[in-house]
């Protein structure tokens, strides 16, 4: 088991090594979650120690490949989270509609679920027509699966059930066909949304956008990373912009709050100043 409290020499270096081999700099992100990916990676590798794996490393290209998809967050499902999705629904919507175009962004999008979801709810809504949807994530096997538009079978139950309780107004089916193992979405939700790489980490801004919803990323970067990442956001948002985080997510602590304010009081929403504070 990987000692939380073991030096940190072992750890920075396979991190550095990674580094150079992939060109993703995982050493920004929470510490705990890097070691307990790193943990279960030794476990599969049989592996007694980080300098064992490290030289698996050095001689793997498929090593390589593992740890990367290790460390990406892959947590994810269809309107997962259903009050967020309400939420959005009844007063979010209400501004999209007053715009002649709209943009959004879903940063760290996995396998492509949330956006997905956000193009059945602008459906519904009448949007999606005049919505430029744009789901980005570092892991690139990870944005040609969301390409893909397809996912397992077995999940449609959850996803039905989510849905629902998010306030769909449909039946889940309604937007998918199904052979006997997955669920596939029509082209016109499929069609709807630009996916491509990204890395919050190294990549800068690449448009201005109405909505930004990264949800349940920023938990797995250490504050520094954050803060990053926020600012990031806030230069890609037009002003009163809406940033959208995940619910074990918050600005309370950190400065980048000065940019932006609460908009509501749940669901982690908040919304761009215009002139940020002044300390």
């Amino acid at each position: 088991m990987v000692n939380p409290k073991m030096n940190r020499a072992p750890i920075d270096l396979l991190l550095a090594n990674l580094h150079r081999l992939s060109g993703f700099d995982f050493s920004a992100y929470n510490r705990k979650h890097i070691l307990r990916r790193l943990e279960l990676r030794m476990k599969l590798e049989n592996c007694a120690d980080l300098s064992q794996l490290l030289g698996l490393l050095l001689q793997s290209p498929a090593l390589l490949n593992n740890i990367l998809e290790d460390f990406s967050i892959q947590v994810t499902s269809l309107f997962r989270d259903a009050e967020f999705f309400q939420e959005f629904r009844n007063k979010i919507v209400p501004i999209l509609r007053e715009l002649p175009e709209i943009y959004i962004w879903h940063a760290g999008c996995s396998t492509g679920e949330e956006a997905y979801s956000m193009a059945i709810l602008l459906t519904e809504e009448g949007l999606l027509e005049k919505t430029h949807i744009y789901a980005t994530d570092f892991n690139e096997k990870a944005v040609e699966q969301a390409r893909r538009g397809a996912f397992p079978l077995q999940h449609l139950t959850d996803y039905a059930e989510n849905y629902r309780l998010a306030g769909g107004k449909e039946t889940l089916s309604a937007y998918m066909d199904t052979d006997g193992e997955s669920a596939y979405f029509h082209s016109a939700l499929s069609q709807a949304i630009f996916f491509e790489q990204h890395n919050l980490v190294t990549d800068g801004s690449f448009h201005e956008f109405h909505v930004i919803l990264c949800r349940n990323v920023c938990i797995y970067f250490n504050t520094s990373l954050q803060k990053h990442v926020q600012e990031l956001f806030y230069n890609s948002l037009y002003p009163g912009g809406l940033l959208c985080l995940g619910d074990q997510e918050s600005l309370i602590s950190l400065e980048s709050n000065q940019h932006f304010k609460e908009f509501g009081v749940t669901n982690n929403i908040y919304s761009k100043l215009e002139h940020p504070k002044r300390e």
